[in-house]
């Protein structure tokens, strides 16, 4: 109301608000003079002074000069309200006394705008770090209402002064490394959320928590809580949310909770509670997601469970307790994700599991289930399905071959599967686990599925594995041993891996649960900056379950060494370090260590520790197997770091000296390897040599000339001079193997050198790979070579130095000079293509890129485009249309089949392609744009605006209207069918050159509108964006 104003404000409004009147005041128009009159007497904060009673019932000429005094109006009674709204001055002291306490050293609050303008231990933020602060107004004050301080590792405690903040509802501190308890002075507040997710809280939950009936999300995840739960909290019959996961919490749940009937979402996991799961669970009507993972509870599942009907998330594992029925779970329709994983679970499976409509993922493993898999199924949502460590018999069914799904089989009673059988077939598109699937006789055939032959050529006395990495030659007691890698191998969904002929690998199974990674390729992680061994830079981890086997090794006694280093926590005061991870270690199917935790026997993060142990093998097979049972942090230092991970795996015969399982001994393998190696030399340098491209004299000249493809040989003692030692400041960018620097050659050459990590995976194998590929190949479009180092460990290329930088900066760049009009990117779109069309088509190597993106496009001074970086290409496998290499892209610009499958073409570059045209066509970047809710990338709503029939909506409005529609258009079509989901309907390069250069139709292909909420093209960045947004947001980050 205007009476809510000071008595000089409200003077100011009548005067004009009288001038108003007057104005409309007539005979004729008496009715709108009294209802506007009316209306400004009776002004709520909500009126609109441009409704259109007031302009409709005037003449035109006085409607448009009524008009445009209301505007003058509006803004004088805005900004009237905004000077008088303020935080008070005894809440501004209080958020500083709050931040102190925190451990902020920097603060600074604007109470006129109720904003943070500064806050945290340093003067700039951590990275990902997030402040927030939000104020309720009325007419003349504001309050603050909610304070959120996301990710900044403050390392004070949780303030009591909070309780000075009066109307304060949501507090959030998420991610911080905050000691000390909760104050009892919260108690007196009407908090509706707290979030205290990862910090180093301590003692027990206070019981004045109950006094807070306003309270609707309390989560304490991962904190250090001990005790029991309060009773008293079974009061706060509001509750919505309850997360108390990764604590050490005891007792029993209280009964009282048997009144919190709006529960919706309830955590537990990682505790050591007493008892069995309560039967009041039946209360909680209204829940939607209920985790017990390792909670320490016992079973069985209580049978009312049933009632629950509105569950989505009914997630149980390692229960321990008397064997069980299947609990009855028929009445819940809207199950999503269903995991009841050993929870001593022994009979069949019932048959409507095969017929819930939205499960998307069925995990059973390491029960005591019997039975058949049905012949027919209806889970078509289904992504995952984990049946691991059971005793399911019969064949296995074609019904569980789902497009884009993960079925883990491993440890069953199945029919054997032969190589001839369904099962065994390659190029489905899925991932199939079947190790130790059958109940053959044999060890060899029970163990390994899929082989044509099933004798053991030889025994070996030794196994060596580098886990997660690649081959390398480490010492050890003067003798340098070769730990063979699995570096390259992705995936671990359900995977089932073995090594050529020497009958080692590993079985992986699981998904890393929240982490939103619908590809499920992070199975191995490296820490490139450890100050140790590069035995330990690497590491293979599993979200439940992973075994390494070692078959066709001689009997006797062996001494294991098992290697870890935790690399994925730290040892700093920052939140990084608060993480714990817990799994269980079998040997030969025994459990030899409950609750093996890395860094309490190494004492800190990031340090080796080597594990001993000495084992016979009487069956001529090694297993070793890392369980996950539910313990231990899973959301630090981000969602879905948890499960097993080691770094290092070797065993060796106590009696005989080590010697290879291969079909022959290991000298004559290591001959062979490098008599084959200097013979492929000899003849590359041959090849090059002929075709003039060798450096120098040994260079063959043609028609009396040096080559202008002539590859130089640069010293290393000329780089250092040329980038001034690899300074920091000649950094320009970070390729495919490690940086690249600018430098300049004593003859004023401006050139760019490509520095090769040593951590990189591809290491010598793929730079001379790279340079003998990109040394035979001359396009105006391909990045040129001038030469290559090779010289004290260090791989460097030395390449044309290109002055614009890439094309991401010259779209994105916020300081970018570059003008980018229309007929600029038309031709650097059209450049891009034919580089390609040349790569694919044209090269007599034929290569795939398998990583165009605008960052991998370069721009001379001419913005004419040259694709870099061929450091992730492949030479083409003459008819092979699928090449088996790790997969190795970037997300939101990977085809659908290679990103999943690793199903690799040359129309997986053509889809990347179609990506970067639409970012050229957009001035937008695929990956951070999302316009909208139903859209969740660049391409996604250009294939709205194609349905809509709006296609040229997309260009960037930077350009206006100085473009050619009919050139636009063609683009934005041919990007579209460039970017098909389906392989086979994208054309090929130079079609899709005769398209943008007008010599060939573009074909229309309009997809089903009801595809895109299923395509796979969209899941992939619906599932990155959700990640995104669920860490930005407070609440979904809590629960």
């Amino acid at each position: 109301m205007v009476s809510d104003f000071p008595q000089p404000v409200r003077t100011l409004l009548a005067k004009a608000f009288y001038c108003l009147w007057m104005f409309t005041l007539s005979d004729k128009y008496i009715v709108t003079s009294l209802a506007l009159l009316l209306s400004l007497v009776l002004l709520p904060k909500s009126f609109n002074l441009y409704s259109p009673v007031f302009i409709i019932m005037l003449p035109r000429s006085k409607s448009r000069l009524l008009f445009i005094l209301l505007t003058l109006l509006s803004c004088l009674f805005s900004l009237v309200r905004s000077q008088t709204q303020q935080v008070p001055q005894d809440e501004i002291d209080a958020l500083e006394e709050i931040t102190r306490t925190l451990g902020a050293k920097y603060w600074k609050f604007n109470g006129g705008s109720c904003q943070i303008e500064m806050v945290g231990v340093t003067t700039e933020p951590p990275k990902d770090a997030e402040s927030s602060i939000e104020c309720q107004c009325n007419s003349t004050v504001c309050h603050v209402v909610k304070l959120g301080l996301k990710r900044f590792s403050l390392p004070g405690t949780l303030p009591p002064q909070l309780a000075k903040l009066p109307y304060l509802r949501e507090i959030d501190l998420v991610y911080n490394y905050l000691s000390g308890t909760i104050p009892a002075e919260w108690g007196s507040m009407q908090l509706t959320s707290i979030f205290l997710l990862v910090n180093r809280l301590s003692g027990e939950i206070p019981v004045e928590l109950a006094n807070i009936t306003t309270l609707r999300y309390l989560s304490l995840e991962a904190n250090q809580f001990s005790g029991v739960v309060p009773p008293q909290l079974g009061s706060l019959i509001n509750l919505e949310s309850l997360i108390l996961s990764s604590n050490y919490l005891t007792g029993n749940i209280p009964k009282t909770f048997a009144g919190l009937r709006n529960l919706t979402d309830l955590r537990i996991n990682d505790n050591s509670f007493n008892g069995t799961i309560p039967d009041f669970i039946q209360n909680w009507k209204q829940l939607n997601r209920l985790e017990i993972h390792g909670s320490g509870l016992r079973g069985p599942i209580p049978s009312n469970i049933s009632l629950l009907s509105n569950l989505a998330e009914l997630r149980i594992s390692d229960l321990n307790g008397i064997e069980q029925d299947f609990p009855m779970l028929k009445n819940m329709p809207g199950l999503v994700r269903l995991i009841l994983r050993n929870c001593n679970i022994s009979g069949e499976i019932p048959p409507y599991l095969w017929t819930l409509q939205k499960l998307e993922m069925l995990d059973l493993s390491f029960n005591k289930l019997i039975g058949e898999i049905p012949t027919t199924i209806s889970l078509k949502r289904l992504k995952f399905l984990f049946l691991t460590g059971n005793s399911l018999i019969g064949s296995v069914p074609d019904s569980i071959f789902i497009d884009g799904s993960n079925v883990d089989l491993s440890y069953n009673n199945f029919t054997w599967q032969g190589p001839e059988q369904p099962a065994c077939q390659e190029n489905k598109n899925l991932n199939l686990n079947l190790f130790r699937s059958s109940s053959s006789e044999t060890d060899l055939r029970r163990g390994l599925p899929c082989l044509k032959n099933l004798i053991c050529p030889r025994y070996s006395t030794c196994l060596h594995v580098n886990c997660g990495g690649n081959d390398i030659t480490v010492k050890e007691n003067k003798e340098s041993i070769l730990y063979l890698g699995d570096g390259g191998v992705e995936g671990g969904t359900a995977k089932y891996f073995i090594k050529d002929d020497h009958y080692w690998g590993f079985s992986s199974t699981g998904d890393f649960l929240d982490d939103y990674d619908f590809q499920n390729t992070r199975y191995s992680v490296s820490l490139a900056s450890l100050n140790h061994s590069e035995l330990y830079k690497t590491a293979r981890r599993a979200p439940i379950s992973i075994t390494y086997f070692h078959y066709c090794l001689e009997n006797g006694d062996y001494t294991l060494n098992l290697h870890f280093a935790e690399i994925q926590f730290t040892n700093n005061q920052t939140f990084t370090s608060l993480g714990r991870r817990i799994f269980d270690i079998y040997i030969q199917d025994k459990l030899w260590w409950k609750d093996f935790n890395i860094e309490d026997q190494a004492k800190l993060a990031e340090t080796p520790v080597v594990i001993q142990h000495n084992i016979s093998v009487t069956n001529n097979v090694l297993e070793i197997r890392f369980y996950f049972a539910g313990k231990g942090t899973t959301r630090i230092p981000d969602r879905g770091v948890y499960g097993p991970l080691v770094s290092a795996i070797s065993v060796k015969s106590d009696s005989k000296p080590c010697s290879s399982g291969g079909n022959k001994g290991t000298t004559q393998i290591v001959i062979g390897v490098v008599v084959g190696a200097l013979c492929l030399v000899v003849l590359v340098l041959g090849i090059l040599w002929w075709r003039g491209n060798l450096p120098g004299k040994l260079g063959r000249q043609k028609d009396g000339k040096e080559s202008d493809s002539q590859m130089g040989s640069f010293t290393l003692k000329q780089l250092q001079a040329a980038t001034n030692d690899f300074d920091y400041n000649n950094k320009i960018g970070e390729g495919g193997f490690g940086p690249v620097y600018k430098g300049q050659l004593p003859d004023g050459t401006v050139i760019a050198v490509k520095q090769l990590s040593s951590k990189s995976r591809q290491g010598n194998r793929e730079f001379l790979n790279e340079m003998g590929m990109i040394s035979c190949l001359q396009h105006p479009n391909l990045v040129k070579l001038h030469g290559c180092c090779i010289e004290e460990g260090q791989l460097l290329l030395v390449y044309e130095y290109l002055d614009n930088n890439n094309l991401a900066r010259a779209l994105f760049g916020r300081d970018t000079q570059i003008k980018m009009d229309w007929p600029t990117r038309r031709k650097i779109c059209i450049g891009i293509a034919r580089g390609l069309a040349f790569l694919h088509e044209e090269s007599v190597l034929k290569i795939v890129h398998r990583d165009i993106k605008a960052t991998n496009v370069l721009l001379d001074v001419d913005l004419n485009p040259k694709i870099s970086d061929f450091g992730l290409a492949k030479l083409d496998e003459e008819e092979k249309t699928h090449i088996s290499t790790r997969v190795a892209g970037t997300v939101g610009y990977m085809a659908p089949e290679y990103a999943l499958w690793g199903h690799l073409t040359y129309k997986s570059d053509v889809y990347s392609f179609g990506v970067v045209a639409l970012e050229l066509i957009s001035g937008k970047n695929n990956n951070a744009y999302m316009p909208s809710d139903d859209c969740v990338c660049l391409l996604d709503w250009v294939c709205h605006l194609q349905q809509s029939g709006k296609l040229l909506e997309l260009v960037d409005e930077k350009l206006g209207s100085e473009f050619d529609k009919k050139e636009a258009e063609i683009m934005v079509k041919v990007a579209l069918i460039c970017t098909n989901a389906s392989a086979s309907l994208r054309p090929i390069m130079s079609e899709v050159v005769k398209m943008l250069e007008g010599q060939k139709d573009v074909p229309d292909v309009i997809p089903e509108p009801s595809s895109y909420r299923e395509d796979l093209r969209f899941k992939v960045m619906r599932d990155l964006h959700h990640k995104r947004g669920t860490d930005s947001s407070t609440m979904s980050q809590n629960k």
